[in-house]
C-alpha cells in the first residue's frame, strides 16, 4: 500500500502510535469486497522539490492573460489589480471566524461585509445589497427564485442577450421549467422582449452590457414589465460598466444581480468569483444569501451583527430563500477593498478609459479587410463578424500568442448562425501595440 510508509519499522512506528495492531486490522471496518486487490499505477512517492519542480512544468505550459495581447471577456476580464489588494486581505483584522455568527469574535469580517454590502447598493442604485453570492450566474437564477416568490407568478423571460453560460444555469435550476422562455439572440441587437410580457409572468431577465456588448434600454423594458404586474431583473457581467452608465435602480430595476470579479479579483484561471446582488428594500425578506447590519452593544458601541438571518440552513430547506449556506467572503473582501482604494472619482477613471480603449479596438478592427464590427452601442465588449469560423481563426491567433477573443459557436455550438462570430473584450489594460499585434494577425488570418 503506496499510502503508508515503506519500511516495516516506520510502518510498525505509525501503526503502534494510532493504536492498531496491523495493517489488516487498520482497515477491519471496510468490507472485504470494497478493498482494492490490485496495483492502483501510482508513482512511488517523490521528494518534495521534484514534485514542485513537475508541477512548475505542468504550470509553464498556460498561457496566461498577462503573456500577450489579450482580448478575452464574455464574462470574465482582466484588470489591473494593485498589489496592496493582496496584502491588505491578509491582515489579521479580517481572519476572524469563517461563519461569522458569533459578532463578539467576528468583527472585522462583519464590518467588511456591511462596508460591502453598502458600495453595492450604491453602484447599483438599488436599497439594500446582500453580503454575496457564488457567482453572478447563479446569483441570476436566485434573482428568478426569489421573483417568483415575490410575484407567485411561475413565468420567466430571458433575454436573447442574457450570457448562455446564465441562462443554462438558470435551466439548471427550474430543471427545463415548461413556464421558462429563453428568447433567441440577435447579435446585431435584441428583439423585442416586451411583447412577450404577460399576467402570468413573473419577471424579465435583461443584461446589459449584453453578451454581445449591446447597451439594453432599461427604462422601457421597467415600465412595460410593471405594466403587467411583473418585475425586471437586470444582470451585470462587467461591474466596471456602472462606472459610465447610470445605475439599474434608476431606471426602475427590481432586481439586480452582476459579477464582482472585475474588481480585486484576478482571472485565476476561472474562479473563484463573486455574485453580487441588490434588490429594494420591500423585498429584503425573500433576498436570498447573507445580509449583515449596523447595531450598538451594550455600551452603545458601534457595532455589526448578521441580521434577517432565518435563512438558509437555519430552517427547513424547503421554507428556506436559498441553500447556498455560505458566500464567496474572501472575494468580498477583495472587491471591497479594491473599490475603496479607487474611490467614486477613481471607478469612474477607470470605466472612462476601459471605453477609450475598446473604442481604439473598435476603430482599429473597423480597417481590416475581412471583418464587421457588429455593434452600435458598446461600453468595453463587442462582436464582430469575419469571414471565416470564428474558432479556426481564434486557435490560429493563440498559436502567435495571441488570445483574440471568444467564438460565440463555443458557447452556441448548435446555432450555425453564430459560427463566424467573436466577441471581444479591451480593458484598461489593453495596449496600442496590443491592438495592432490583433489587427495585423487577423489581416494575415483573414486573407
Amino acid at each position: 500500500m503506496r499510502y503508508l510508509p515503506h519500511s516495516d519499522a516506520e510502518r510498525a512506528e505509525m501503526l503502534g502510535v494510532i493504536g492498531a495492531t496491523s495493517v489488516e486490522a487498520l482497515f477491519s471496518a471496510v468490507p472485504t469486497r470494497a478493498l482494492k486487490t490490485f496495483d492502483l499505477g501510482l508513482p512511488a512517492h517523490s521528494p518534495e522539490f521534484l514534485v514542485e519542480a513537475h508541477m512548475r512544468a505542468l504550470s509553464a505550459k498556460n498561457h496566461s492573460g498577462g503573456d500577450g495581447p489579450f482580448f478575452v471577456g464574455a464574462g470574465a476580464y482582466r484588470h489591473h489589480v494593485p498589489a496592496s489588494v493582496d496584502h491588505l486581505i491578509q491582515r489579521s483584522e479580517w481572519l476572524t471566524a469563517y461563519t461569522p455568527y458569533q459578532p463578539e469574535i467576528s468583527q472585522g469580517t462583519l464590518q467588511m461585509l456591511f462596508e460591502f454590502q453598502t458600495q453595492v447598493a450604491k453602484l447599483t442604485g438599488m436599497d439594500v445589497a446582500n453580503a454575496s453570492l457564488y457567482d453572478g450566474s447563479t446569483g441570476t437564477a436566485e434573482a428568478v427564485l426569489m421573483a417568483r416568490r415575490l410575484t407567485r407568478r411561475n413565468k420567466i423571460v430571458l433575454s436573447g442577450g442574457l450570457h448562455p453560460h446564465y441562462r443554462d444555469v438558470v435551466k439548471a435550476y427550474l430543471k427545463d421549467d415548461a413556464d421558462l422562455e429563453c428568447l433567441s439572440a440577435s447579435p446585431e441587437g435584441q428583439g423585442d422582449i416586451l411583447d412577450h410580457i404577460d399576467e402570468q409572468t413573473a419577471a424579465i431577465v435583461i443584461q446589459t452590457p449584453d453578451f454581445y456588448g449591446h447597451l439594453r434600454n432599461l427604462k422601457t423594458a421597467a415600465d412595460a414589465a410593471h405594466a403587467k404586474g411583473a418585475l425586471l431583473i437586470v444582470v451585470i457581467t462587467e461591474i466596471v460598466s456602472l462606472g459610465l452608465l447610470e445605475a439599474p435602480g434608476a431606471y426602475g430595476a427590481d432586481i439586480v444581480v452582476a459579477e464582482g470579479q472585475s474588481i480585486g479579483n484576478a482571472l485565476n484561471f476561472g474562479g473563484p468569483y463573486l455574485g453580487l446582488m441588490a434588490t429594494r428594500k420591500e423585498f429584503i425578506r425573500q433576498m436570498p444569501g447573507r445580509v449583515c447590519g449596523e447595531t450598538v452593544d451594550a455600551d452603545g458601541q458601534r457595532g455589526f451583527v448578521l441580521t434577517l438571518s432565518t435563512r438558509e440552513q437555519h430552517i427547513r430547506r424547503e421554507k428556506a430563500t436559498s441553500n447556498i449556506c455560505t458566500n464567496s467572503g474572501l472575494c468580498a473582501l477583495a472587491f471591497s477593498i479594491h473599490m475603496a482604494l479607487l474611490g467614486e472619482a477613481g471607478f469612474t477613471r477607470l470605466a472612462r478609459l476601459n471605453h477609450e480603449r475598446a473604442s481604439a479596438l473598435a476603430d482599429a478592427l473597423g480597417k481590416v479587410a475581412g471583418v464587421e464590427l457588429l455593434n452600435k452601442t458598446f461600453f468595453n465588449e463587442m462582436t464582430i463578424r469575419v469571414g471565416k469560423p470564428a474558432a479556426g481563426v481564434i486557435e490560429a491567433l493563440a498559436q502567435r500568442g495571441i488570445l483574440g477573443g471568444v467564438p460565440v459557436s463555443r458557447l452556441e455550438p448548435d446555432d450555425p448562425d453564430v459560427t463566424n462570430l467573436i466577441v471581444l473584450a479591451a480593458t484598461e489594460l489593453t495596449t496600442d501595440a496590443d491592438i495592432a499585434a490583433l489587427c495585423a494577425a487577423l489581416s494575415e488570418e483573414l486573407q
